[in-house]
């Protein structure tokens, strides 16, 4: 039976009787339009440059078929795409809004005999064991309703010898840093995306999933209960967002 961490219980609704992945997933539908120019903005572009670094991570392992999980508007994947020249990438998302808008990008790049967008969920990844080189997770994790069983399925479609690399949101540990953060992710963030998405909720779920995440060594703990090895965790940006790796 897999553990119960508190960010599986975080959901954009607690008025809703709907379960987290069916809330997340019309979330995100419903964001999917303004996802994009909210990343960058509220990011002022960092974001790019951890995701960079995230796949820089993959590079000796020269991957030739990738596994994208919670791919979104499949950012990771057009960018493994010509970072790491893999002969395939999958990602799969469970909000077909979120997709839709990936599939646009993908095509305007000429990357579709490359880059495949599916709908997928983590949990139960429609591929057989063994399967892919690498896999990456994009901000996505502190999304998986159950956690170990995401991270299990991901650990089952890798072939022996390939790497999972996770980029996700952390918490600084300076207190002035600490200070400005809350305040940016408490009020400044929600605000402004409520500005322009009309949807607030979305960015206020963002903070609370952030605090409740099991983070840094304790998301290591979790790669290795679920059987990865060689695990790490390396802070970016002072500690606001960190690139996680195991390997199998």
């Amino acid at each position: 039976m897999s553990e119960q961490y508190a960010h599986d219980k975080v959901v954009p609704d607690k008025a809703s009787e709907q379960s987290k992945k069916k809330q997340v997933a019309e979330m995100f539908d419903d964001i999917a339009p303004r996802y994009d120019f909210l990343n960058r903005f509220l990011s002022a572009g960092i974001d790019t440059g951890w995701r960079k670094k995230a796949l820089a991570k993959l590079k000796d392992l020269q991957p030739k078929l990738m596994l994208d999980v919670a791919t979104g508007t499949g950012d990771v994947a057009i960018m493994a795409a010509k970072q790491l020249q893999p002969e395939k990438i999958i990602g799969i998302d469970i909000s077909e809004g979120m997709l839709e808008g990936g599939r646009v990008k993908v095509k305007a790049k000429g990357l579709e005999t490359i880059i495949e967008l599916k709908s997928g969920d983590s949990e139960t990844i429609n591929f057989p064991d063994n399967t892919f080189d690498a896999v990456t997770v994009a901000f996505g994790v502190r999304n998986f309703e159950n956690l170990e069983k995401g991270i299990s399925e991901i650990y089952r479609v890798l072939k022996p010898g390939g790497r999972l690399v996770v980029l996700e949101f952390s918490k600084p540990k300076l207190p002035g840093v600490l200070q400005a953060y809350n305040l940016y992710m408490g009020l400044v963030a929600p605000q402004v995306a409520g500005a322009f998405s009309k949807n607030k909720k979305a960015y206020q779920y963002l903070n609370n999933s952030i605090k409740a995440f099991p983070e840094g060594q304790n998301f290591v703990a979790v790669l290795n209960k679920t059987g990865f090895k060689d695990t790490s965790c390396k802070p970016l940006t002072l500690g606001i967002c960190s690139i996680y790796c195991g390997d199998k």
